[in-house]
C-alpha cells in the first residue's frame, strides 16, 4: 500500500496523529518582539520621570555640570524653597479645590445623564447622546473667547467655583460617552427587581446601579483627574488672579522667572510636586482602571 506525504503521521491504530503546530515558533518571535517594544516604551517613559526626580535633589551647579550623575547629597531645601518661596503650597491648594470639586460634579452629573440615556427610551434620546459626542470633537480653543465673556458676565471670572463649573462642562461629554456604554452592559434584572419591591428610580440609581458601575466610575474618574490636573489653557484664560493660580500656572510663572535668576533646582522640585499626585492616583487605581475598561468593552 502506498502512502502520500502528509503533515500527519499514522499510528498503529490507524488514526492520524496531529502534526505539531507550526505557529509556535512564529508566536514566540512575535511575543519577543512585542515585549521588546514594551520595554523600550517603558524606558522612554520612566527615564524622564526618574531624571526629574533626581534633578530635584541637586543644586543648580550640579544640574548643568553633571546632569546625568547622581546628586552628591539630597538637597531637601529645593523642595522647601519651592513650597514656600515659589508659592507652590497655594497653587497646590487651589488645584486640589478646583479638581476635587469639578471631579465630583462631573461624576455625579455625568453618571446621571449616562444612566438616563442608556436605560430609558424617549424622544430625542439619540439626539442628546450625539450632542455629547459632538462636544468631544469641538475644539476648546474656538470657545475660549465666547467662554471668557460668558463667565465674565456671570461674575465668575477669577473665581474657584467659576473654574469648577467650566471644568465640569469641559469633562461632561467624554464622561457621558464612556458611562453610557458602561451602563448598557449592566444587567437589567437587578433594577427590575428593585422596581418590583417598590424602589423609586432615584433610589434604584443611587443605591443599586451606581455601586454596580463603580469600576467604570473609577476609570473615567482617573481620566478626568489627569486631564483636569494638567489643564493649562482654561485657567490661563479664566483665572488671571495670581492668588488663585493653579499648579500649571505656577510652574509656568516659576519657569519664566528663570530668565532673571536661575533657580532650576526649585523649578524641578515644583515639577515633581505637581507630578506626584498623578502618579500616585494611577498607581493606586491601576487595577480598577483596567477592570473598568474591560468591563465596559464586554457585553
Amino acid at each position: 500500500m502506498t502512502t502520500t506525504e502528509t503533515d500527519a503521521t499514522v499510528t498503529k491504530a490507524g488514526t492520524p496523529e496531529p502534526a505539531p503546530p507550526r505557529t509556535k515558533r512564529e508566536g514566540g518571535v512575535l511575543n519577543a518582539f512585542s515585549h521588546g517594544i514594551l520595554v523600550i516604551w517603558a524606558v522612554m517613559v520612566v527615564t524622564p520621570l526618574l531624571w526629574a526626580v533626581m534633578t530635584s535633589f541637586k543644586d543648580d551647579k550640579s544640574i548643568f555640570g553633571s546632569p546625568w550623575a547622581l546628586p552628591d547629597r539630597l538637597h531637601f531645601d529645593n523642595w522647601s524653597r519651592a513650597w514656600t518661596q515659589a508659592n507652590m503650597s497655594d497653587y497646590f491648594l487651589n488645584t486640589v479645590l478646583v479638581v476635587g470639586g469639578s471631579l465630583i460634579g462631573t461624576l455625579v452629573l455625568g453618571s446621571m445623564a449616562a444612566y438616563v440615556l442608556a436605560r430609558f427610551d424617549f424622544p430625542g434620546n439619540r439626539f442628546i447622546y450625539y450632542l455629547f459626542i459632538g462636544g468631544m470633537s469641538f475644539p476648546i480653543m474656538l470657545a475660549l473667547v465666547p467662554l471668557f465673556y460668558v463667565v465674565n458676565n456671570l461674575g465668575l471670572l477669577n473665581t474657584i467655583h467659576g473654574l469648577i463649573l467650566v471644568y465640569i462642562a469641559y469633562s461632561l461629554p467624554f464622561t457621558v460617552f464612556f458611562l453610557t456604554a458602561f451602563f448598557r452592559t449592566l444587567p437589567t434584572s437587578v433594577a427590575e427587581a428593585a422596581f418590583v419591591d417598590g424602589a423609586s428610580h432615584t433610589r434604584t440609581f443611587f443605591q443599586i446601579m451606581l455601586p454596580m458601575a463603580k469600576p467604570g466610575l473609577i476609570s473615567v474618574g482617573i481620566f478626568n483627574f489627569l486631564g483636569q490636573w494638567n489643564q493649562y489653557m482654561l485657567p490661563t484664560v479664566l483665572n488671571t488672579d495670581p492668588d488663585k493660580h493653579v499648579l500649571t500656572q505656577g510652574l509656568v510663572q516659576l519657569a519664566v522667572s528663570q530668565g532673571y535668576k536661575g533657580d532650576w533646582s526649585g523649578l524641578f522640585a515644583g515639577l515633581v510636586m505637581a507630578m506626584l499626585p498623578v502618579l500616585a492616583a494611577y498607581i493606586v487605581f491601576q487595577r480598577q482602571v483596567v477592570a473598568g475598561l474591560t468591563a465596559g468593552a464586554l457585553k
